[in-house]
């Protein structure tokens, strides 16, 4: 397999692509837009997926587009299209404009503040293509699914492999003279198997992700790992019903993580519909619990100098010594509420929750008696409310060491009772995701089990 690409040529497409929003963005004015934003973008991809040693599918992606939004006055519009040529794109910036001319004021509407353009475009590390075939990409996923199988004798059936190899080539401008180009690559490898017969059969599996191909763990590991997970939930019991401490993994916890962005983005906040309004400099988590966000992290899976608005991102904190420190704002939503922007439009970029603890084992040791969730099912999270409760599978835990698995078990709690019970954050980071956290071990909370 060829690691290194010699023909490369994604600065000239971004380039062109930085060309067309030029054009766009003149075409705007000239239709009488006070404001502009074009958002340009190109992607590619190869997928493939196997089942029980036969190929599934292959496919190959490629995908375009534009969007433009314009703003006459305080008025918006927005159309977008896949088609570059010159009649396209001349119609797409009509059709905004003539939106825009037909809509209400909205007070919010309007570019970021020109000040706070990003100016300074760091490397951060986020291009790897990985030049490879169709049947290399298979080999990968066969490779994967057959370490699996062979793996555990009771590993009888299997969900399939699947790899993915991709890129994405992106420019947002705007009026304010803003131009930012980016380019990232993202890479996956995963296994779904089936251990155990008929009734008993139980389900697991792992994935690896990264920016480039050497931050992927070995197809080998993952299909082993997969099959360990599987086996370890045969012959699953009920657990006990009451209050008990619970530790939610790594993979799970960040979960956590996520609740608490919900809660604090400000499209919840100026809608009214967060259980957290107003609460910027409370105290909501234990005095050494920290998060922060780190959005120019080399290689991270959501690093970027500027955000969707072109603000420029900067290392803060989320939450300090527990306090919640601010909000996840974008230029609208801090409008809204009369805030400034934090640099977040389109999402947060990096966190890493700090840990306190060590290895999942030792807060095992640590917590005694209580659940390990290494599943959650369900959508029951109130916003408004902060009222938790959902399905979950995982272990229980008697003196301090994994018993025997539990399913069909539901946990409970409000979030911010959650969120003060936090006793520890694990050493042992899951690093799939751009919430980087290690296992969150919550004090107390409540499980109803069949017991």
């Amino acid at each position: 397999m060829n690691d290194i690409v010699h023909d490369d040529d994604s600065h000239a497409r971004l380039d062109r692509l930085a060309e067309i929003s030029q054009r766009l963005l003149a075409r705007a004015r000239a239709l009488g837009a006070s404001q502009a934003e074009v958002s340009c973008s190109e992607e590619h991809g190869l997928n493939v997926s196997v089942r029980m040693g036969e190929v599934e599918t292959v496919e190959s992606t490629r995908d375009r587009g534009v969007a433009v939004t314009v703003y006459f006055g305080q008025r918006k519009g927005s159309a977008s299209t896949a088609d570059l040529h010159e009649s396209s794109l001349e119609a797409t910036v009509e059709q905004a404009c003539a939106i825009a001319r037909h809509t209400e004021d909205d007070p919010a509407a309007g570019l970021a503040d020109a000040a706070l353009m990003a100016r300074e475009f760091p490397d951060l590390e986020t291009w790897h293509p990985w030049r490879l075939d169709a049947d290399e990409a298979i080999d990968l996923a066969l490779a994967c699914e057959a370490a699996g199988r062979e793996a555990d004798a009771r590993v009888e059936n299997s969900d399939g492999a699947s790899f993915g190899s991709g890129g994405s080539l992106s420019v947002y401008a705007n009026s304010h003279g803003f131009v930012g180009r980016e380019r990232e690559t993202q890479h996956s490898l995963g296994v779904a198997l089936i251990a155990g017969r008929g009734d008993g059969m139980q389900r697991d599996g792992w994935y690896s992700i990264g920016l480039a191909r050497e931050d992927l763990e070995a197809p080998v590991a993952i299909g082993r790992r997969a099959a360990e997970r599987a086996v370890a939930r045969l012959q699953p019991r009920s657990a006990p019903t009451g209050e008990f401490p619970v530790l939610f993994s790594a993979e799970i916890a960040r979960s956590l993580v996520g609740h608490l962005l919900n809660a604090v983005s400000g499209g919840a906040l100026y809608r009214r519909a967060s259980f957290l309004l107003d609460s910027v400099g409370t105290r909501l988590f234990p005095e050494w619990f920290d998060i922060d966000e780190r959005p120019l992290l080399r290689r991270g899976l959501r690093s970027t100098a500027f955000d969707a608005d072109g603000v420029a991102t900067r290392d803060s904190a989320l939450v300090a010594g527990g306090v919640l420190q601010r909000y996840v704002l974008g230029a609208y939503s801090a409008r809204k509420l009369g805030l400034q922007t934090t640099g977040n439009a389109g999402g947060v970029h990096n966190l890493q929750v700090g840990a306190n603890a060590g290895t999942q084992d030792e807060l095992l040791r640590g917590m005694g008696r209580g659940l390990l969730v290494t599943e959650l099912m369900g959508q029951g999270v109130n916003g408004v409310t902060g009222d938790y409760s959902r399905g979950a599978a995982g272990f229980w835990v008697e003196d301090g060491a994994l018993a025997y698995p539990v399913d069909e078990l539901t946990i409970a709690g409000n979030l911010r009772d959650m969120f003060a019970r936090i006793e520890a954050v694990g050493s042992e980071v899951d690093p799939r995701s751009h919430i980087r956290t290690g296992p969150i071990l919550v004090g107390r909370m409540t499980v109803a089990g069949g017991e």
